[in-house]
């Protein structure tokens, strides 16, 4: 059986980070080594990881170097064949390892084994909605556009994979090899798998079974859109140097994209003035969007315009009764999907 090593970053979560180690301890593939990443958290974070006994456990220190740090140093640290991530604020269902690690044996050509991710509220309750991205054929343009993997505690990656990536940079007074860029610190996961898609020969590939539970968090909207397009304009200005005709066919539809998600999390938020100049902003910016993806596009559009003229009640139901039926369909097409995958 090989091993894994899994990955936690930490800092300042100390509300979730008890429930996702243990999501991780209940693991149905036990072969694993467990790196605590203390990325200099401030609060009661890794007093609560010290409360666990496990002997694969092991809490490394170091200096605040970001979320993208403080992978690569469970990268430097790992002894697993293969590497998982996981936020401290997501979990994971205990089959998640199992399940990735075989699709992954089975597949040589795959580098980057990932699954769907079903939305959890701040305490923890299901949404009852998924991320539902492709699973195959997973190009450079669909990555920047529309993200497939969707979130950092989604993917499990072979060992080779970053030996293939990595490069040598002296930041922090010493030369070392990274993996996730540093100078990211926003969108530092779609520029490794964009670089991995670009510059290496390994597939990326997804699973149909939603065993990522990723938290939605509902802070700071403004601050985090800004912070999302500046990460998306730092990653075509990147991908333009060692790749320029790859990213020309694309960047301005997904600069589409990204607005038009933003759009989408302010209707959540009931922003009505900032959901409908989001969306707008998205079709000047490439129409492309509503021609590759008219209903979801269309939907946005009316979430958000509904947002600006329904009294809040009643856009609240309509909101509501959308949801369960879209989260219905999702679930649905899942188990479907895993049906053919075990056949």
């Amino acid at each position: 059986m090989k091993k894994v090593s899994v990955i936690i970053p930490v800092y300042g979560i100390e509300k979730y980070i008890a429930a996702t180690v243990q999501s991780v301890l209940a693991q149905t593939y036990d072969n694993f080594e467990l790196l605590i990443i203390d990325d200099a958290s401030l609060d009661r974070s890794i007093e609560i990881c010290q409360q666990f006994t496990d002997c694969r456990i092991k809490i490394i220190h170091q200096k605040n170097r970001g979320l993208a740090g403080a992978r690569n140093t469970g990268i430097r640290h790992a002894q697993g064949e293969y590497l998982a991530f996981l936020d401290g604020d997501d979990l994971w269902l205990p089959e998640k390892l199992e399940k990735h690690i075989a699709h992954l044996e089975k597949s040589p050509k795959v580098g980057i084994s990932f699954s769907r991710s079903a939305f959890i509220d701040e305490l923890g309750k299901p949404l009852g909605i998924y991320q539902m991205p492709k699973l195959r054929d997973i190009s450079p343009q669909l990555i920047i556009c529309r993200n497939p993997i969707g979130n950092g505690s989604a993917a499990v990656v072979k060992r080779e994979v970053f030996e293939d990536i990595k490069y040598q940079e002296n930041i922090y007074d010493s030369t070392e090899y990274f993996y996730f860029d540093e100078k990211f610190r926003q969108s530092e996961d779609v520029e490794f798998w964009l670089r991995v898609a670009i510059q290496t020969h390994w597939l990326i590939e997804g699973i149909p079974e939603a065993l990522t539970l990723y938290r939605v968090n509902s802070g700071g909207l403004s601050a985090n859109l800004s912070k999302q397009l500046e990460g998306l304009e730092k990653i075509i200005q990147k991908t333009r140097f060692y790749a320029p005709d790859a990213i020309a066919e694309c960047e301005n539809l997904a600069r589409a994209y990204y607005l038009r998600y933003a759009a989408r999390r302010a209707v959540s938020l009931k922003a009505p003035k900032m959901a409908a100049s989001l969306i707008n902003q998205a079709l000047v910016t490439h129409l492309g969007i509503l021609l590759q993806e008219p209903r979801r596009t269309l939907l946005t559009i009316a979430a958000a315009y509904s947002l600006c003229f329904l009294p809040q009640p009643l856009f609240e139901q309509v909101q509501n009764m959308a949801l369960k039926l879209i989260g219905v369909i999702q679930k649905s097409r899942i188990l479907q999907e895993e049906a053919k995958q075990t056949t």
